[in-house]
């Protein structure tokens, strides 16, 4: 198997850079007409990743909201995993796990080890309890050719409070960024070590050419555009992976629709990157 870094290259210079969300909110199961139940959980996820998967690069389903229905939601998300390898796509759990020692592992072990039902292609983590904790998923995406995204820059509230603090001579961001960049270097065509920075933090000044790939959340209904993804990594552009979720799932349950709002978005990231 090649690395998460070399299929995630290939698969976006193929179907594009779009990455949408799986998020099975209460709201969109209802505007869907499906109940708040693992049955209505379950026609919704699999819906979207029949429409999106063979079209897209990638698929990131958002573990929490599969996970409030309990047992059966986790069964539904192993099967939702396994469709959209099975569509062609790579799978991005956003788990945004972080823990130390044999916790980690554990994690590590759940979601990068194929073995696991829920193994997915590449997780996002959080490294907020210092370097040492993301250290496990490291060695766990190497084993197994998998990918991580770390939080780096989050577009949240609250969030600049650790991210731009200053850690020495970086700030707190910045040495998330370093430290990416120094496990992905010399990988070609791509690192498989990537960061995740909002679409709407509006600019940054800290150095996103890591050699990996820039997961970007908030595209579309939270108000990340083309245009704006296009000021914020500038030259690091074509690794960005910019991801929607509510403003395509909300165009259905009609499966073509969900389709085409997808092919629009990515066909304007596509003309972005040329």
């Amino acid at each position: 198997m090649s690395t998460f870094g070399a299929r995630l290259r290939a698969a976006m210079d193929d179907r594009g850079p779009l990455c949408p969300g799986i998020d099975p909110h209460a709201g969109l199961l209802r505007a869907w007409g499906l109940d708040d139940t693992p049955a209505g959980l379950e026609r919704f996820a699999l819906g979207a990743v029949e429409a999106l998967g063979p079209v897209s690069s990638s698929l990131k389903p958002q573990s929490a909201f599969f996970e409030r229905h309990g047992s059966r939601g986790i069964a539904v998300l192993e099967r939702v995993l396994a469709e959209i390898r099975a569509a062609g796509a790579l799978a991005i759990l956003d788990v945004k796990r972080g823990d130390i020692g044999s916790t980690a592992e554990g994690y590590a072990d759940a979601y990068l080890d194929p073995a696991s039902p829920l193994a997915a292609d590449a997780i996002t983590v959080s490294p907020y309890l210092g370097s040492s904790s993301v250290q496990p998923f490291v060695e766990a995406a190497a084993r197994h050719d998998r990918g991580l995204f770390v939080l780096a820059l989050t577009s949240n509230p609250g969030a600049g409070q650790v991210q731009h603090a200053r850690a020495g001579e970086r700030t707190v961001a910045g040495t998330v960024l370093a430290e990416l960049a120094a496990l992905n270097a010399g990988a070609e065509p791509l690192g498989s070590y990537g960061a995740v920075v909002g679409a709407t933090i509006g600019e940054t000044a800290e150095d996103l050419a890591i050699n990996g790939p820039l997961l970007a959340p908030g595209v579309g209904a939270q108000g990340g555009t083309p245009e704006a993804v296009g000021r914020i990594f500038g030259d690091q552009v074509r690794n960005a992976v910019p991801s929607s979720s509510r403003e395509i799932l909300s165009a259905g349950p009609d499966l073509g629709a969900l389709r085409d709002a997808a092919a629009r978005t990515n066909d304007a990231f596509r003309t972005l990157v040329g």
